[in-house]
């Protein structure tokens, strides 16, 4: 196996706002810009105060940065509820059809960003009981997948790490969300690939070669060693993921489509203040460093093995 040569160049590269959690989102555009990036994934119940319309102030200055909208949570992210505590979970309207209304008025309301991607997850089974839950998020995402395509953008489904399935997800690897996807009956619906939650799933290369067509996004950061909780990630290239064979997957299945860094490294946010939290560094610093990580993973991507 051999590396990509080293003067092509990287992919779009956006940055989760998750990334720099204390932000504001006029910063986060000032500090996407400087340090290389072409994107920004826009999260409204983190940085716009959860508002289903945003201001014309926040677009205005988002058009003036000149970054593209690679992606964009909804101010709800999950049709079923997801556990008190949990990135997310700030709003707390437990019922599943309420929570689709928001998403889909929080949806048009994005439309101002002009995002390419919607991204939501299922939520977790919880007292529903698998198949109940199943049929709730199916309906609920067939609904929000329409008011994805009425703003032109996809629907894209995140697989959650099975460690966290309870709190996140019941959909855990990428058959299992094709198959959900498949029963929504969605025509933009895809899959938000994320390297920390689906590194280790059994079959992964395989997978990525045989389902790329539905892969819409991808976000990159690594899997620290050893790691503390689902709020301790470490920029791509400083973990233990193979992120370099990851992205030779999806090169040479395909994928062309945005690559988002989101590095999540809880410093009391989410309960536990890690002292080498990422988050604690200079935000400039740490964006930049991960712009760079990445472009050097993706040098050193490696094509599979061949069988």
């Amino acid at each position: 196996m051999t590396a990509a040569p080293v003067g092509e160049p990287a992919p779009a590269l956006s940055v989760g706002e998750y990334t720099t959690p204390h932000l504001s989102f006029a910063e986060d555009l000032d500090v996407y810009r400087a340090a290389g990036a072409a994107g920004i994934g826009i999260d409204p119940d983190l940085k716009l105060g959860g508002c289903e319309i945003p201001g014309p102030e926040d677009v205005a200055r988002f058009r003036d940065s000149g970054l593209t909208a690679a992606f964009a949570f909804p101010s709800i992210p999950s049709v079923i509820p997801l556990v008190e505590g949990s990135a997310g979970a700030g709003q707390p309207i437990l019922d599943p059809a309420a929570r689709v209304e928001v998403m889909c008025r929080s949806i048009r309301g994005l439309e101002a960003f002009e995002p390419g991607t919607i991204v939501c997850v299922t939520g977790p089974a919880g007292d529903l009981g698998p198949d109940r839950a199943w049929e709730i998020a199916v309906d609920g995402f067939a609904r929000v997948a329409r008011a994805a395509d009425d703003i032109g953008a996809k629907l894209a489904v995140e697989p959650m790490h099975s460690s966290i399935a309870a709190e996140y997800s019941f959909l855990t690897s990428i058959p299992d969300t094709v198959r959900f996807l498949d029963d929504a009956g969605a025509r933009n619906g895809a899959i938000m690939f994320d390297v920390w939650h689906l590194w280790d799933t059994d079959g992964l290369l395989e997978d990525i070669a045989r389902h790329v067509d539905r892969i819409a996004g991808v976000h990159v950061n690594d899997r620290r060693e050893p790691t503390r909780s689902w709020c301790d990630r470490v920029l791509p290239g400083d973990g233990i993921a193979d992120v370099a064979g990851i992205l030779g997957a999806l090169d040479a299945a395909g994928y062309r489509g945005w690559y988002e860094l989101e590095v999540m490294s809880d410093d009391g946010m989410f309960g536990a203040s890690y002292p080498d939290s990422l988050w604690a560094r200079d935000p400039l610093e740490l964006v930049r460093s991960g712009v760079e990580k990445f472009h050097r993973t993706w040098v050193s991507r490696r094509p599979p093995a061949r069988s």
